[in-house]
């Protein structure tokens, strides 16, 4: 199928996911995740009105901004090493995958240059596996507060990768894990930091997270197809 016809199906299960969970469909939003896709992918979604795009790789992410409409909304997604945020400073909309103060602290700085300010969430390795990047729940608040006081920054929510399960009800109970940090953030009602976003669920579980309160889901596969692994 072409990627409006996928796009229209991710919708419509994105909409049947919320309705079951007693929410609105319009408080959740598709992070169309192009990592390693053509622009022209990338056009065909955008012109069918997807408005975010998320990519993993800081000189992918650059050269296709410099070719795309200038509209598109960019989110990055992967593992940001702290001498690449230079590249990005002041491109993206938000920064999912913050996981430690050193990174918080440079984004801060580039973005402090710029006169601008970063919307970032907080990245927890809820189930702690050692490939997957991520603050552990026992250190979240501590990071979370450490990162609050940087001027150039701003904590909206929480993101995380749960491991991979042939059956989405797998990874349900980290989807409510992260809600619950989150609520528990929420009322410890630390100075500038709010938790209106939650960013959980890719292609095979993504109904499971929205349930769960996901409001953006990070959707690759199942737009564009299987992608080239680097």
């Amino acid at each position: 199928m072409s990627v409006a016809e996928n796009l229209g199906k991710i919708r419509e299960r994105i909409r049947q996911a919320a309705l079951r969970a007693g929410r609105e469909p319009d408080a959740v939003r598709l992070v169309a995740v192009s990592k390693t896709k053509p622009a022209a992918a990338i056009e065909e979604a955008f012109a069918c009105g997807q408005q975010i795009f998320g990519e993993n790789y800081v000189q992918e992410l650059v050269g296709k901004k410099g070719e795309l409409p200038p509209e598109i909304s960019w989110h990055f997604i992967g593992n940001l090493q702290s001498n690449k945020v230079r590249q990005i400073a002041g491109m993206v909309d938000l920064i999912h995958s913050v996981d430690r103060l050193s990174l918080a602290a440079e984004i801060d700085r580039q973005w402090g240059a710029l006169g601008k300010v970063c919307e970032v969430l907080i990245q927890v390795n809820i189930s702690q596996e050692e490939t997957k990047g991520g603050t552990s729940s026992d250190e979240l608040f501590q990071l979370v507060r450490d990162v609050a006081k940087l001027p150039s920054l701003r904590v909206v929510g929480l993101m995380t990768m749960p491991p991979f399960f042939d059956d989405p009800e797998g990874a349900r109970p980290y989807f409510r894990e992260l809600r619950e940090l989150a609520r528990k953030l929420e009322a410890a009602a630390i100075p500038g930091v709010s938790m209106l976003e939650l960013s959980m669920g890719m292609s095979g579980d993504f109904e499971a997270a929205i349930e769960e309160g996901a409001t953006l889901v990070r959707v690759g596969s199942a737009l564009f197809g299987e992608r080239e692994y680097r």
